[in-house]
């Protein structure tokens, strides 16, 4: 027997009814923010290069924001989920799509797309950049691979009934030999006896389309916090690498030098030793390692 509903009419009925433009409805994009870690130039080719964490931005060739830098992505077709769309995008802009692949946030502030009411459902990627291949899609003037320096520049606390609001100022820096971008952006976490909130908010920008300064410090502050509790480093290196490589990469993510033997104990479930050494590196050869597929602690 057909269940009926206030009024009466059964779920056929009211599906041929129903009118999908009586309400309004946003258009929903994937954003990419793409990371990874290149060498730095270095003209001691005795001594290690540094490392340098990018991400991948693309220049815009249409209106809005004619010229300025984006980060890669595209609206959601009818036929695909959030998640194609992303790995579309992806594959478009690098030539790549078996690699790490994790959503963000859904960012839906009001006007942060002048066109219309658009939603962004931000995925972050990792990729070992040197195989990869950018290029700019057919909607772009040009794709670049940015350094990024993330940094906290300002804090301050603030009291209030029940709890507290502290605020975090952060100086993002994106440089490629296109320039320079800059944008201060602004973590505001509220914490109560009932709940805690984080709200994040832009409050310069120059260079940078649409509220991407905002995803990217989204992005930075996730892969941060991951690297202190998952493999998350390891999908931004190659096949075969040393330990002093990817100390170099956890140094440059979370922005700080580490101790080396308090690292390799960190590593240690992660990572497998191989047979394999380094050659023509113009050191003493060391020993390679390779990501431990097996369940670690």
């Amino acid at each position: 027997m057909d269940i009926l509903d206030r009024d009466g009419l059964t779920e056929r009925e009211f599906l041929e009814r129903y009118r999908a433009g009586d309400f309004e409805r946003p258009s929903v994009a994937a954003d990419m923010v793409i990371f990874t870690v290149t060498d730095a130039e270095e003209d001691n080719y005795r001594k290690l290069p540094e490392k340098e964490l990018r991400v991948l931005l693309i220049r815009r060739g249409g209106h809005p924001f004619l010229g300025k830098w984006a980060l890669p992505g595209g609206f959601v077709r009818p036929n695909e989920t959030t998640e194609q769309a992303a790995v579309r995008e992806l594959r478009e802009e690098t030539g790549v799509d078996n690699v790490y692949l994790e959503q963000l946030y859904t960012f839906s502030d009001i006007g942060r797309d002048p066109r219309t009411w658009v939603m962004s459902c931000s995925y972050m990627s990792l990729i070992d950049g040197g195989q990869v291949q950018v290029k700019a899609g057919d909607d772009a003037a040009g794709a670049a691979w940015f350094k990024v320096s993330y940094r906290l520049v300002r804090e301050s606390k603030e009291l209030i009934e029940g709890g507290y609001v502290k605020t975090l100022q952060y100086e993002l820096k994106l440089s490629s030999d296109h320039g320079e971008l800059t944008a201060v952006v602004e973590r505001t976490v509220t914490v109560t006896e009932a709940s805690t909130a984080t709200s994040y908010s832009i409050v310069s920008n120059d260079g940078l389309a649409f509220d991407h300064a905002k995803i990217i410090a989204y992005a930075i502050e996730r892969l941060r916090g991951k690297v202190n509790y998952t493999d998350i480093a390891l999908h931004l290196m190659p096949k075969l690498f040393t330990l002093t490589e990817l100390q170099q990469v956890y140094e440059v993510i979370l922005d700080k030098e580490l101790l080396k033997a308090a690292f390799r104990r960190k590593v240690a479930d992660l990572v497998t030793e191989t047979d394999h050494y380094t050659e023509n590196a113009g050191h003493r050869p060391s020993r390679l390692y390779r990501r431990s597929l097996e369940e670690f602690r």
